[in-house]
């Protein structure tokens, strides 16, 4: 076990001090995977109605009185310092309230890195906030201006006059690869692997391929530009943001500010799209430093430009793959290698090998990865981080490995799929990999592929099909808590708080607790997005929904205990103990004799309490560290390529889903076929492009920065296994990021076999086939 993994159980240990006894990590699956009503029914989702209507309430519109609004002034240079800033204009602008800068920027910290050792640290940057006057990436912030009005905060910004004292920058991804760094660990995983001798054993394989795959930089572009509205309220602070980390946040801030945790409450109810960006940025930290200098409420919303020059997005990447092969197909190597950007000051590696430890048995192994500084924004999680562009490289290479022995790409994954985890040889809690690529492949009529590139035609078109296996680790964060209220009426409140960015986390959760309380829908409510309640973790990782799932699950087991304390030695369930019995008919029953069952009106009434509430904790997630625990997929793509104009034209795209149980098909539909449409965007349009020269992104907008719409976007489908995982609550596994890994390398695949082009190199682009 390495050190890394220690810190984490320490962590977890130190977070949580209880197992549940109704689910032990290799103990007794959770009992709702066989009992289910609610879940497993294409509810809509509760948020929907004030979505459409318009009643529902973001961070940039909350009403506040005496509002004032903020503009933020960004760096042209890349590094250097201040040498010259006046900001007499702009202080004299119409509407003017405030001109912030290093020289009067309240005195504060750092913040504290994201980690594992830390699970309130949320930090993507430990750069200084207005500190001083050095610069170090082109896009960082060196003025914010508040004035009683957007036009004017924005006209007086563009006042500021400020020349630079320019320094020599790292901007060129290729001449800082020689000084790169090899860190020892990458997440929670030993970085540098070595299982045999895997280059030898490349060298002399029957076959063998071994390339290059490069993949630009990409930036998060949510529906909803980030944006927070805050105000102090005396010695205490009020922060409306957009973000999926709340209670972290709230914890940062009051460190930050030198505040205690109950002086700080961050809401969040409703988030328009958060893919890893939503975090906290240095716009929070500016627009409470203004505040607390005006007086006054601030509200900043970043223009789309200033998310792409100041929002970290997903890391440019250089990787090498190299696989040997025997005969008969076996994987004798396999080596995974490369570089990505991650400055000293960032916190967020780009983990693209860790697809390639899991997916695969093979006699070797050589997997490493090396960090790239650039004076840049720092980098941050995008959706599937690492495992996106890892099985791009990964899976591609396998493709090529398929072609070149005249295997069927299908069959080849199948000789080398693995019983357990190929590199600790940890059991799997559940795999079905192989089924679901051989669900799809019928689903998807597979037997039509013709193996020859550009057999098939259609005129100038040019018709191919390619498949991909995407790979995505389970994750269960410890700290996220539940307050569960039973009422009298038979009501439920269940609150938390949790984050909602539109994949139906309060829809799913509130299945949950209706099935696990034994009561109908209807009767439960969920509150959320507010610091104030039961601290949640964070949303990321696809831990949210088994992260909360095991806190209800928690909370419950302790509302059974207090419920029979409360029953007394009058009730039909008098002698029985909490493993005796279950929550079932809105109320607690014996399980081994049906006939002795108490309803909850009838537990309270005769207790003369109008309700009962209890706070708990999810079990600490040790099944994490037991078992091999990854949700899969099996993508399939069949495109049409002009042999006239290279354009690519995708057909249809179906993905094959192994993720455990599917609790709300409705809305885990939804949450593959986003995913599935941002590997679209990783495939063939996004490219963030950095001028090397200064290192400013040039293409800071939505009209250059080309992200898939509706007219590119073809018929998408979507099945899957639906076999529980019994290792977690539930019998779940997240499917929030699993839909976008696999979908570059399945359409690249089947660009070959329309064209015989390998593209190794994305975005896939008209240029590059002609």
């Amino acid at each position: 076990m390495s050190r890394m993994q220690n810190v984490v159980i320490e962590t977890v240990k130190t977070a949580l001090g209880w197992v549940p006894a109704q689910w032990l990590p290799g103990g007794t699956p959770d009992p709702l995977i066989e009992r289910r009503v609610a879940l497993g029914r294409q509810d809509s989702r509760l948020d929907g109605p004030a979505k459409v209507t318009g009643l529902a309430r973001f961070a940039a519109e909350v009403p506040m009185e005496r509002l004032c609004y903020g503009a933020l002034l960004h760096s042209t240079v890349t590094r250097g310092r201040i040498a010259r800033l006046d900001t007499a204009a702009a202080e004299a602008a119409p509407g003017v309230v405030l001109v912030m800068t290093h020289r009067n920027m309240p005195r504060i910290g750092t913040l504290a890195l994201i980690g594992v050792s830390d699970l309130s640290a949320v930090g993507n940057s430990s750069l200084p906030i207005l500190q001083n006057d050095e610069v170090r990436y082109n896009g960082q912030v060196v003025a914010a201006v508040l004035a009683e009005t957007q036009e004017q905060a924005d006209h007086a910004a563009s006042l500021i006059e400020i020349d630079y004292a320019v320094e020599a920058a790292k901007t060129r991804f290729d001449d800082a690869k020689a000084a790169a760094r090899t860190p020892a660990s990458i997440l929670i995983e030993r970085n540098h692997v070595l299982v045999g001798n895997a280059a030898q054993e490349v060298d002399r394989a029957a076959h063998r391929v071994d390339n290059l795959y490069r993949t630009p930089g990409h930036n998060h572009n949510a529906i909803e530009l980030h944006a927070v509205t805050v105000a102090w309220q005396g010695e205490t602070l009020l922060v409306h943001d957009a973000t999926q980390m709340i209670a972290p946040s709230a914890n940062a801030l009051a460190k930050l500010f030198g505040l205690k945790k109950q002086q700080v409450r961050v809401l969040s109810p409703y988030v328009g799209g958060g893919f890893g960006g939503k975090g906290l940025w240095d716009h929070q930290v500016v627009a409470v430093a203004a505040a607390k200098l005006v007086g006054r409420p601030v509200r900043l919303m970043l223009s789309r430009e200033s998310v792409y020059r100041m929002i970290g997005g997903r890391s440019p990447s250089e990787q090498r793959v190299a696989i040997g092969a025997d005969a008969d197909g076996r994987f004798n190597a396999i080596i995974h290698t490369g570089y990505s950007v991650m400055p000293p000051y960032g916190a967020c590696p780009e983990q693209y090998t860790m697809c390639s430890r899991a997916l695969y048995n093979a006699k070797s192994f050589e997997i490493v990865q090396h960090h790239v500084d650039l004076d840049i924004v720092p980098n941050t999680y995008m959706r599937a981080p690492g495992e996106a562009i890892g099985t791009f490289a990964i899976e591609c290479a396998v493709d090529e490995l398929a072609h070149q022995m005249g295997i069927d790409p299908i069959e080849l994954r199948r000789r080398n799929e693995p019983e357990r985890h190929p590199l600790s040889g940890t059991a799997f809690s559940q795999r079905a990999l192989t089924t679901a690529y051989a669900e799809g492949a019928q689903h998807f009529g597979w037997e039509r592929r013709l193996a020859e590139p550009g057999a098939r035609r259609d005129g100038e078109w040019r018709i191919g099909m390619g498949c991909a296996s995407g790979s995505f680790p389970y994750a269960r964060m410890p700290g996220a808590h539940v307050r569960l209220t039973l009422r009298r009426d038979g009501t439920v409140n269940l609150s938390c708080s949790a984050q909602e960015m539109g994949m139906g986390t309060s829809t799913v959760q509130v299945q949950h607790a209706a099935d696990r309380l034994g009561l109908p829908v209807e009767a439960i409510s969920f509150d959320m997005g507010d610091s104030a309640l039961p601290a949640g973790s964070m949303a990321g990782g696809s831990s949210q929904t088994v992260s909360l799932a095991a806190a209800i699950m928690a909370a419950t087991e302790k509302l059974t205990g207090e419920l029979l304390r409360l029953a007394g030695n009058d009730s039909p369930l008098a002698g029985l103990r909490a493993r005796d019995v279950q929550l079932v008919d809105a109320g607690i029953g014996d399980v081994a004799d049906t006939a002795r069952h108490e309803s909850y009106r009838s537990i309270l009434t005769r207790a003369a309490r109008e309700e009962v509430s209890v706070i708990a904790a999810g079990s600490p997630p040790l099944e994490m560290l037991k078992f091999a625990m990854h949700s899969s997929s099996a993508v399939f793509c069949e495109l049409r390529v002009s042999e006239v104009t290279g354009e690519i034209r995708i057909d249809r795209l179906l993905g094959s889903f192994d993720c455990g149980t599917i609790l709300n098909p409705k809305t885990a539909a939804s949450q593959f076929k986003g995913g599935m449409i941002m590997g679209i965007g990783l495939a063939l349009t996004e490219e963030t492009l950095f001028d090397a020269r200064n290192g400013r992104i040039m293409n800071a907008t939505l009209a250059d920065y080309h992200i898939p719409v509706h007219l590119d976007v073809p018929e998408i489908d979507v099945i899957w296994t639906g076999i529980p995982d019994p290792r977690s609550p539930l019998g779940a596994r997240g499917i929030g990021e699993i839909g976008i890994t696999g979908v570059a390398a399945a359409i690249a695949n089947a660009v070959f076999n329309a064209t015989g082009k390998r593209i190794r190199d994305l975005p896939i682009t008209l240029d590059k086939l002609l």
